[in-house]
Parts: C-alpha cells; structure tokens; sequence
C-alpha cells in the first residue's frame, strides 16, 4: 500500500511528475529525521500545555518519537519516495502506531517550519561538530611546531625565493587561519541558533501556539518573530553556513597547495608517510599525494554550492518556494565533505615530517639580501641607497 501523503485530497499524483518532484529529498530526508522527531516531541509538549492535547498523549507520542530515533540509529526507519519527505513518513508512522493521536501532531504546524526546524537543529549539530574539529586541527598543528619550528626554510613571493622564513612562523600563519575560521563558525552558529517552530507556512498559525517554550525545549537563544522571514531565511541561512565552511576550506585547500610543491623531491622540505600516499598503476616509482589534491579540490566543491544556493534565492517571492528544497542537498554535503577534510588534516599533521637538510641546503644567500640592505640602514645609509648597493653586487641574480 503506497503511503498517504500529507496533503492527500482523494487523487494520485502523475507517476512521472512524482518522481520528477521527489528527486533525492527523500534519501537525504533520513539526514535530518532525527533532529524533525526532536522537534515534534517539544512540540507535542507544547500542544499539552496549551491544552490541544493531554500531557498522557504528549507522552505517547514522544515515546513513539523516540522510537523512530532508535530505528534510525539502527538504520531500521525507511522513508519511501511516495512519503515525499521524512516529516510524512514521521506522520504515517505515528498514526499507524498510536491511531486517531498520530494525526494530532501537525495540529499548529506546516512541512515548512517543520524543515526548517529540523534543518536549524541539523546545522546546529554540525556547525558545532566543525567547531570542535577546527580546534583539533590547531592543536595538531601547534604540537607539530613544537616538535619542527625552530627549522629555517625559505619564504617565498611570487613563487621565487624572498627572505628566511621557518616552520614555526609558516604554521602559525595557518593557526591563525583556523582560528579565524573557528570565530566565523561560531558567528554562523551564533546567527541560525533562532528557532522558526510555530510559524507555519509563512503566515503564522490560526491558534496561539507558546513559541517561546518550545524555543528554550530546543536550546534555541530565541525565536525568529516575524513568520514570513522564518521562510525568508530558508536558503539565507544555509549559504551562511555554506560561506563559513568555504573559508575553512580555502584555508585546508591553500595548505593542500603549498604541502603537494614543498613534499615534491625537488623541493623535499616537508615528507609525507609513505602509507599517506597512492601509487601509479604504469609508473612503479610513483608516489602520489592524492588527497592533498583532493582536498585541494575540494574547496571549490564547497564554493560551487554556496553560489549554487545564493543563486537559487535571487528573484524569489516570499513564502514558500519549492525551489528552496534544492538548498537541502548542498548544506547536508557541504557539512560532509568539510568535516571529514577537517579530520584528514589534523591526521595530516600528526604525521606530517619535516626534513632539516633539505631545508637547510635550501637557505641559500639571496635570502639574506634584505637583512643585507637593513644592515647598511642601522648605519646611516639612506635605504634606497642601500637597496642599490645590494641589488648592484647580486647583479643579473636580482
């Protein structure tokens, strides 16, 4: 027996439209189940206080709620493409289960604030799961300098040698990075943690519903007021979110950068395990560092969906636009990709090396030019002056 939908009104829907419609949603609907059935259980408490329904069926229905979470631990929960969405599936599955009760729990409620509920709560989760990352990223990054960051290496403007430089004050400059990105990952946190439950479709609810109490139920800091913005901000919030993880991935992308130049044996100033690296299939001495170039790539991944989902908001009206499910796809794979590139670096440099004789050999005395010129300014000699003495004696070189 197909599922009923939520909006079913005695017709089927055109079995080619349906799919076109379905898309992947209900596959990445399984994402956000969890964090939907959460916000149902505060919700129907919230129904009991304000006597919709009795603090017995609240109690039912969370109990069931609950049930649903530890089938989708279990990998136990399916949402088919007749569902549509997790949030029908949640429905049907409560009103096979508790009866005439499992249809009182969209009583105050659309598919609309409920997805962006559940997707405010999934991006909370997340958002803070890339924070704590972050963090172990840098305390990797600080215990590698400990260990290599007295060792000289050059610095280098446009790709050519340009003065001394070290490992202590190259990684510092990614550390302080990081850091960043961490204080823009919590701006983001700090901007989305509103909680949109109780606005409807867009327009509000017919019967007064405490939002307030179901706001501090989710650990939200505040509710979002205005209903129309709550829609308004489906698709803002997620390229806000998109943005922040984009800047952490520039940051993984421009180390990535720089590792696959200085790990070459041409340059030789940093090693990678040999268990971190991928062979060639023809070439039996090849040694290739594939998921630096990966994650190389892979910023541009996560920039192509922020501008996907900025893209998608322009000219829309308000309230509610199908369109906006297609910003679901890139938040949920934005989150994926960053985290887990998150914990390859941090595993980078627990392990990377750093080879003191190829940098020392590499310490040639061009570098030095600068401190040369400086020299001769510490004893009166005009600095231009001084940057004419010392480019004349490098000659052709400079």
């Amino acid at each position: 027996m197909k599922a009923k939908k939520l909006w079913y009104k005695g017709y089927s829907i055109n079995g080619e439209i349906e799919d076109y419609i379905a898309g992947e949603e209900y596959l990445l609907d399984l994402k956000i189940a969890k964090y939907d059935c959460i916000a149902s259980i505060a919700h129907a408490k919230m129904l009991a206080r304000i006597g919709i329904l009795t603090p017995k069926e609240a109690s039912k229905l969370g109990s069931s709620l609950n049930t649903i979470i530890k089938l989708l631990e279990q990998g136990k929960f399916e949402i088919s493409k007749e569902d549509e969405d997790c949030h029908t599936a949640i429905e049907n599955y409560l009103t096979k289960n508790l009866g005439q009760l499992g249809k009182k729990i969209h009583t105050g409620r659309s598919r609309n604030d409920q997805v962006l509920v559940a997707l405010r709560l999934y991006s909370r989760e997340n958002l803070t799961a890339c924070i704590s990352l972050a963090k172990k990223l840098t305390a990797a990054m600080l215990h590698f300098k400990g260990k290599y960051g007295s060792i000289e290496l050059p610095g280098y403007t446009h790709t050519r040698k340009a003065m001394p430089s070290s490992v202590r004050l190259w990684t510092d400059a990614f550390i302080d990075a990081i850091n960043d990105d961490i204080s823009l990952l919590e701006a983001t946190l700090m901007l989305i943690n509103q909680s949109p439950l109780g606005t409807g479709a867009g327009y509000g609810s017919p019967i007064k519903l405490d939002r307030e109490y179901t706001a501090k139920e989710l650990g939200f800091s505040r509710i979002q007021v205005n209903p129309i913005y709550a829609q308004l901000s489906r698709g803002k919030f997620e390229a806000t979110i998109l943005h922040a993880l984009s800047q952490v991935m520039l940051d993984l992308n421009r180390i990535s950068a720089e590792l696959i130049v200085f790990t070459m044996p041409e340059f030789g100033y940093y090693e990678l395990p040999r268990e971190f690296t991928t062979g060639s299939s023809m070439m039996p001495n090849k040694r290739n560092p594939d998921f630096l170039e990966l994650m190389r790539a892979k910023y541009h991944i996560i920039l192509g969906y922020e501008f996907q989902v900025q893209s998608l908001l322009a000219n829309l009206p308000t309230g509610y636009n199908a369109d906006l499910s297609l910003t679901k796809a890139p938040l949920i794979k934005g989150f994926e990709i960053t985290s887990a590139s998150l914990k390859i670096a941090a595993l980078l440099f627990k392990n990377l090396r750093v080879n003191r004789q190829n940098c020392a050999k590499a310490m040639s005395d061009e570098l030095y030019a600068t401190s040369r010129a400086y020299d001769l300014v510490t004893k009166g000699v005009p600095f231009r002056d001084a940057y004419k003495k010392i480019a004349d004696e490098y000659g052709k070189n400079v």
